[in-house]
């Protein structure tokens, strides 16, 4: 089991959640795709949730506040060992600001931001948590990238916020894995995004068998945006839950964040 305990190194995904305007219904359909156990951590977190695989924090169910400008969705968290210093990088840069830099708790520091390409993304400066510490095992993150209309601005403000290095990926078009303390050196990808899909972080997480957890989504009332499919790092599909948030599920992935 991939169980990590140190700070994560800046720059790298180091938590996905997921804002939805029903976090119990969340919650059972979660728990039955992903075999989460899933903990609510009370009234003074607002009722966070966070998604436990063998007592591992994985990943969070938060509620979606009804004046939200966006709709239910995965959130990505990118590590920074200094939150406000990197929200006066999004704006020097060209991105926005969305959540100013606030504290969880004792648990960390945490902002919401947009790239130049309008493309959310969560920021998180650890304290007492570190964020995921299950990662690359059935029921944690194993991958996450950047989909844009102009994966070159992308690139270029990821590399001046975060200092990413890229190398391009083979048999793509036009798309690059994020280098960093990974397997391999990456830490996640940065590509075009889909006809007319605005910009998005999305976020994988790993599965012991896509067939059945897409069973386990049409069940639970969910959709597949990508029948599974196998590629040379596993078999992969795209789902959405019951209100429509975008998820990637793989099983037999190569790589992954850490």
């Amino acid at each position: 089991m991939s169980i990590h305990t140190d700070p994560w190194v800046d720059g790298t995904p180091c938590w996905a959640d997921l804002t939805t305007p029903d976090p119990q219904a969340a919650s059972a359909f979660y728990a039955s795709v992903l075999g989460w156990n899933i903990m609510d951590t009370g009234e003074d977190l607002d009722g966070y949730r966070l998604c436990l695989v063998d007592g591992h924090a994985a990943a969070g169910l938060m509620r979606r506040e009804p004046e939200s400008p966006w709709p239910p969705a995965w959130i990505t968290y990118l590590a920074s060992s200094d939150v406000d210093k990197t929200c006066g990088a999004v704006t020097a840069n060209g991105g926005q600001v969305a959540i100013p830099p606030f504290d969880v708790a004792d648990q960390g520091r945490v902002a919401l931001a947009t790239d130049p390409n309008g493309a959310v993304f969560g920021i998180w400066q650890d304290k007492s948590m570190i964020s995921a510490t299950l990662v690359n095992e059935p029921g944690g993150m194993v991958w996450n990238e950047c989909l844009s209309r102009d994966p070159a601005r992308a690139r270029a403000f990821y590399s001046a916020v975060f200092g990413y290095e890229y190398t391009a990926a083979s048999g793509t078009s036009d798309y690059t894995t994020i280098d960093g303390a990974g397997p391999g050196n990456t830490v996640g990808g940065i590509g075009p995004a889909d006809g007319d899909t605005p910009a998005r972080w999305r976020a994988y997480f790993v599965v012991d068998d896509v067939d059945e957890a897409v069973t386990a989504v049409r069940s639970g009332g969910g959709g597949v945006v990508a029948e599974p499919f196998d590629t040379e790092h596993g078999r992969m599909t795209g789902i959405t839950d019951p209100h429509g948030a975008e998820l990637w599920l793989g099983s037999g992935v190569g790589s992954g964040v850490v």
